[in-house]
C-alpha cells in the first residue's frame, strides 16, 4: 500500500493556483504550469522507494482474560531495509474488545525493531479474535505513506470474573467465618445438634434435656447449630435487560461475578451450589455440586451464559426450576425490571416461590436514572427527562416493595459492591436459620 500523505496533499493543492495562473499568463506555454504537480509526484515516488519495504508486525496476546479487565497486546514491528524512525500501528479484532484510539499507536524503532503495549479492555465474554495488525510508515520526505498488513489469526477467551474471588475471597471468608465459625455464630439457633451443656442464664428453658439434667443432678440444655448442606441455587437472568450495560460492563457479568463470588464462599462453609440461568426459557440448569473443589465447574458453566435479546419469561423459568429441587432451597434470582409489565409477571411468580424456598432477588442500583432524576433541569428537555426518570425510579421501589411484602428479600446495590452485600445478606439468611 502506497499513498500520499496530507503533507503532500497540501502542497500539491498549493500548486493548483500557480498551474492556472499560469496557463492564463501564457496560453502557449500552458504546458510550464504542469511543472508544479509534476514535481510533487516525481518528490512523492522517490519518497516512496527511500522509505523501503521491509516492515512486518507481530503480537502477543494474552492466554486469557477476565470480562472487564485491561490487559495488553505486545505488538512488535521489524524493518530489514531502510528503517523508519517510528511506525503506527493498528490491530484488526472483534467486537468483544474495546480498543484506544482504535488500537494504534506508534512505535519507536531502535536499529528497525520495535515493542509496544496496546491495552485491550474486554468488553463481553466470549472469544476474542485479533485477525489482522497493520502498518504504516512515512518516507524521509514526509510525501509517502507506505504499509503493510500482516495476518495474525490470533485469538484467546474472556472468562467470567472470577477477580473478586481471587481478591476478596480471603478476606470475605475470613470477615464471615469459615465452616465452624459460621456453626459457632448459629449455635443455638440451628436444626443440628451441636453439643450437650450445662444450662446458662439466658439459655432458652425449651432446651433443657430434662433426663440428662436428672441423670446429672444439674440442669443440662441441648446446643444446636445451623445445617451446612444447605442449597443455594444462582438463578441468572440473561434477557434483553441484563444484557444492556452499567458502568461499562453488562449487567449479566456483574451478575455472574457476584454469584462466583458468593458461591466460592458457600461451597467453602459447606453449602451445596447450583447454576442456572434463563430467558425466554430455561438455558442452562446446573446440578448441585459440593466442596471446593467444585468450583471450576461453577466457572465452566458461568462461561456458558450467553447474552440474549430475549424478553424474561419468569414464570416458565421459576416454575421449571421449583420443579427440580426436592427440598427447601434459597434461590438467588438475579434480574433487572423496568417497566411494570415484566415487573408484575416476577410478583406473580414469586408468590408460588416462596411458599416453599427462600427467594432472595439481587438488583444493581440504577445509577443512571438516579442522576437523571437529581439533576437540576437546565431546559425543558431536561426536565421531561427528569420527571420521567423519577417515575421509572417510582415504579421500581413499588416492584421491590410488593416483593418484600410477600417474603422475598431484595439486595439492591452499587455495581461495585454487588458482590460483598450478597455474601453479608447470604451469612445474615444462615444465621438466622431461614435456609
Amino acid at each position: 500500500m502506497i499513498y500520499p500523505t496530507r503533507l503532500a496533499v497540501l502542497i500539491a493543492g498549493a500548486g493548483v493556483p500557480v498551474t492556472l495562473l499560469v496557463s492564463a499568463m501564457r496560453s502557449d506555454d500552458w504546458f510550464v504550469g504542469l511543472a508544479w504537480p509534476v514535481a510533487v509526484l516525481l518528490l512523492f515516488v522517490v519518497d516512496a522507494v527511500l522509505a523501503g519495504s521491509g516492515g512486518t508486525v507481530a503480537v502477543a496476546l494474552p492466554p486469557s482474560a477476565f470480562v472487564g479487565e485491561t490487559r495488553d497486546a505486545l505488538v512488535s514491528a521489524r524493518f530489514t531495509a531502510r528503517p523508519p524512525a517510528r511506525a503506527e500501528i493498528a490491530l484488526g479484532t472483534n467486537a468483544l474488545l474495546a480498543l484506544e484510539d482504535d488500537g494504534r499507536a506508534w512505535i519507536p524503532l531502535v536499529d528497525g525493531r520495535g515493542t509496544i503495549a496496546v491495552p485491550m479492555t474486554m468488553a463481553r465474554r466470549g472469544t476474542a479474535l485479533v485477525d489482522t495488525a497493520w502498518a504504516r510508515w512515512r518516507g524521509p520526505l514526509r510525501l509517502a505513506w507506505k504499509g503493510r498488513a500482516s495476518p495474525v489469526g490470533g485469538h484467546f477467551p474472556i472468562l467470567p470474573d472470577i477477580r473478586p474471588v481471587l481478591e476478596k475471597g480471603a478476606q470475605l471468608l475470613q470477615r464471615h467465618g469459615m465452616q465452624g465459625l459460621i456453626a459457632q455464630l448459629n449455635r443455638g439457633d440451628g436444626s443440628d445438634l451441636d453439643a450437650l451443656v450445662e444450662y446458662r442464664s439466658g439459655m432458652d428453658r425449651r432446651a433443657i434435656d430434662w433426663k440428662q439434667s436428672a441423670r446429672h443432678h444439674k440442669l443440662h440444655a441441648k446446643e444446636y447449630r445451623a445445617e451446612r448442606n444447605s442449597q443455594i441455587v444462582f438463578a441468572v437472568d440473561s434477557g434483553r435487560q441484563m444484557s444492556e450495560p452499567v458502568g461499562g460492563l453488562p449487567r449479566l457479568d456483574r451478575a455472574v461475578a457476584a454469584a462466583l463470588l458468593t458461591g466460592w464462599l458457600a461451597l467453602k462453609v459447606g453449602d451445596r451450589v447450583a447454576l442456572h440461568a434463563f430467558d425466554s426459557r430455561p438455558r442452562i440448569a446446573g446440578g448441585l455440586v459440593s466442596g471446593a473443589a467444585a468450583f471450576p465447574e461453577l466457572q465452566r458453566l458461568a462461561a456458558a451464559i450467553d447474552y440474549s435479546g430475549d424478553e424474561t419469561n419468569y414464570t416458565f423459568a421459576l416454575t421449571a426450576l421449583a420443579t427440580r429441587l426436592t427440598r427447601r432451597s434459597m434461590i438467588v434470582l438475579f434480574t433487572e425490571f423496568t417497566d411494570a409489565s415484566s415487573a408484575d409477571f416476577l410478583v406473580r411468580a414469586a408468590r408460588r416461590v416462596v411458599q416453599t424456598h427462600l427467594l432472595v432477588v439481587v438488583v444493581l442500583k440504577d445509577e443512571e436514572l438516579e442522576t437523571i432524576a437529581n439533576r437540576s433541569p437546565g431546559e425543558v428537555g431536561d426536565l421531561v427527562r427528569s420527571v420521567t426518570a423519577a417515575a421509572l425510579l417510582k415504579d421500581r421501589r413499588v416492584v421491590i416493595t410488593r416483593l418484600q411484602h410477600l417474603g422475598v428479600h431484595v439486595i439492591e446495590a452499587e455495581q461495585e459492591m454487588i458482590g460483598e452485600r450478597l455474601i453479608a445478606g447470604y451469612v445474615d439468611l444462615k444465621r438466622r436459620n431461614l435456609l
